[in-house]
């Protein structure tokens, strides 16, 4: 009995002995956790119960240089109710209130909202929601509302807001305006004007505290920011509305008749390099009828570029005094021979004997290959200098992501071979952008001064200019005066008499030249190959006011007019043929009086009606689309375009009361 009494004593003192040392480790543990890792869980409690939450700060606006919105951040509202937080006495008396105010303004009856309000009382539902996707204009009125009006903590309103970034002139031009936003995977990405001038735009974010409530759900903790946001600067752009609606619709209606995969076009205006409009359309798949602003071709996409090239031809050799535009050739039916390699004319049989300057005209291969061939074969590295002097063997140094890079073949690389410079002399065997062409075209046009296009003009906080992009000089003079006056006129002339002759008018003088380039000729045995169609030139030819270039891709081949001249010719002509209507040049216009526009006579007809104090919407029906939009422009009204061809239906009906606030839009046929 002894000995068993021994070994229960023996039992008892070892479990006091565990329970002693359980007590000395939870008494060790308590202790570190207060003082040692106190700070360390107190904080984490706090920050899974008090965060700081990012506001946003609004985004700066994209302008066009009229004052048109061409980007710009609609804030949209959510609110909720925290049932729990009102005290009873706020609660009941401003119940009824309430809800007869949120039946009033969000049109559902007032027993609704006084049913879900007791509800969510009953259940300490702490957010209910009351109303989504409401503008800043009806957030300021809700909040103002009975038991809304004493705040967050005393009413229990919660608000919560997003942004939208919005293209008030639509697809106009997205590709340029561009954006920025967080991808799927969390990283920030961004193209165009929005991400390559964000630092000015996004501004500074601020800091909300927010407590939460229940799952996934947080309300703020007081009525005032930790970190009040600071909006961003608005951007102006260089791009004119009416120019760039004109160039949008002129290219999209070439692509769809052609039936074409994509093209752009872009107006820059001669004396300053600022880029008025600039549209790049193209198909997501081959068998698409509709056209979309995906990638930035006039940027973005270095091709061989044909015909347009032969301009570089005639700056070297008249400025390097090889020989003047006099000099006579003989085309040799049409076909030579360089290594087994044949150069042809597009005209069959060849132009016979005729001038270096008629040769360009004509476009003809043969005449440029033997002028450039003859003078440089000896020396081809003077011929390539003349072109890395005019900076086409690298970027012009846009502030945009994914500039095209060019490609001049140099002598002595590895890239190099006897038929590399008569096949540079006709644009093959080299590359380059569309807008690298326009601002050699350009820098022809303003008196050889090369200017770097410009898509920004100024950066602005309301009225107070931040900072000012002035003209960029590239290169003060690309060549003599006196070769700037021949090929002026040789340029004129491809209007007037040569490839571009379909183009010419009578009524305004154009200065351009026609390009046709085959793409792929080399690859898959052929089967790839397709054409690229394009214009280049500027308007007025005696005093430039603009320059512009329309690039053509892979136009349907059926009907055998493929050419420049029939294919992005004609959207030349029409940009120049509108920017003429609306400012015409006295000196070329002839009997305007006479061809007075529906434009005009709507815009003289509402003049009459405002003078006589009546400030109503004109009637556009019938109208050409630019000439609406040019006359809607003049009444300082903001426009949205659907479609292409005449209006058929007009948003806001005719006879309507004047309302500048207010976008009209404009449905064409």
């Amino acid at each position: 009995m002894a000995v068993e009494d021994k070994h229960i004593s023996y039992r008892i003192y070892l479990v006091a002995f565990s329970i002693f040392l359980m007590t000395m480790a939870i008494t060790f543990k308590l202790t570190k956790i207060q003082w040692s890792e106190g700070d360390y869980y107190r904080k984490l409690a706090k920050e899974r119960t008090v965060r700081n939450f990012v506001i946003p700060a609004n985004k700066g606006n994209i302008y066009s240089s009229d004052g048109s919105l061409l980007a710009t951040s609609i804030p949209n509202y959510n609110i909720r109710f925290d049932a729990v937080a009102p005290k009873s006495v706020a609660f009941e008396k401003n119940v009824q209130p309430l809800a007869d105010s949120l039946a009033k303004m969000l049109s559902k009856p007032s027993s609704f909202y006084h049913t879900q309000l007791r509800m969510a009382r009953a259940n300490k539902n702490r957010y209910l929601l009351i109303a989504r996707d409401l503008s800043y204009t009806e957030y300021i009125k809700i909040k103002g509302f009975p038991l809304f009006n004493l705040g967050a903590n005393k009413g229990g309103m919660i608000t919560e807001q997003e942004t939208v970034r919005e293209h008030p002139i639509g697809k106009i031009a997205e590709r340029t305006i561009g954006y920025d936003r967080i991808d799927e995977s969390g990283i920030r990405v961004g193209k165009g004007i929005e991400w390559s001038f964000r630092k000015y735009l996004n501004g500074k974010d601020g800091k909300v505290l927010k407590q939460k409530i229940a799952k996934g759900q947080w309300k703020p903790i007081r009525d005032v920011n930790e970190v009040d946001p600071q909006d961003g600067y608005d951007v102006i752009s260089t791009i004119d509305v009416y120019i760039q609606d004109i160039a949008h619709h002129a290219l999209l209606k070439q692509l769809k008749e052609f039936k074409a995969e994509h093209g752009c076009v872009v107006v820059m205006e001669t004396k300053t390099g600022k880029i008025k409009a600039i549209s790049n359309l193209g198909k997501l798949k081959e068998t698409d009828s509709t056209y979309f602003e995906t990638t930035n071709y006039a940027i973005a996409e270095s091709h061989e570029p044909g015909s347009t090239f032969k301009l570089v031809d005639m700056i070297a050799l008249l400025d390097d005094n090889k020989i003047d535009t006099s000099k006579v050739y003989d085309s040799k039916g049409g076909i030579i021979d360089y290594r087994g390699n044949k150069v042809r004319d597009s005209h069959e049989g060849g132009y016979g004997k005729i001038s270096l300057a008629r040769g360009f005209e004509v476009s003809s291969n043969t005449i440029m290959v033997q002028a450039v061939y003859e003078n440089y074969k000896n020396n081809p590295q003077q011929f390539v200098d003349r072109i890395d002097r005019m900076g086409l063997n690298k970027p012009l140094g846009l502030p945009f992501q994914g500039e095209g890079k060019p490609y001049i073949p140099q002598p002595g690389d590895k890239h190099w071979s006897a038929i590399s410079l008569p096949w540079m002399a006709f644009g093959y065997g080299v590359s380059v952008t569309p807008l690298q062409t326009l601002t050699l075209y350009n820098a022809i046009a303003n008196n050889g001064e090369m200017i770097k296009p410009q898509f920004v003009s100024e950066i602005k906080e309301w009225n107070k200019t931040i900072k000012t992009y002035n003209k960029e000089v590239i290169n003060p003079k690309i060549c003599s005066d006196e070769t700037i006056l021949k090929l002026r006129a040789v340029l004129q002339n491809v209007v007037k008499k040569g490839t571009g002759s379909k183009l010419y008018s009578k009524d305004f003088s154009m200065a351009g030249k026609t390009g046709t380039a085959q793409a792929n000729y080399g690859k898959n045995g052929g089967n790839d190959k397709h054409y690229i169609s394009s214009f280049v030139g500027f308007f007025p030819a005696e005093n430039p006011k603009y320059s512009c270039i329309v690039v053509v891709h892979k136009p349907n081949t059926s009907g055998n007019n493929y050419y420049g001249a029939d294919v992005a010719g004609p959207v030349f002509k029409r940009i120049a043929q509108k920017i003429f209507t609306d400012s015409p040049s006295t000196n070329e216009i002839k009997n305007l009086n006479k061809k007075i526009s529906k434009q005009e006579v709507a815009y003289d007809e509402y003049k009459i009606k405002s003078n006589s104090g009546i400030k109503v919407i004109p009637n556009l029906k019938g109208m050409s689309g630019m000439d609406a939009v040019a006359l809607l422009g003049n009444l300082k009204l903001k426009v949205k375009v659907i479609g292409i061809g005449k209006v058929k239906k007009q948003s806001i009906p005719a006879g309507q009361s004047l309302d500048k606030n207010k976008t009209i839009i404009l449905e064409l046929s």
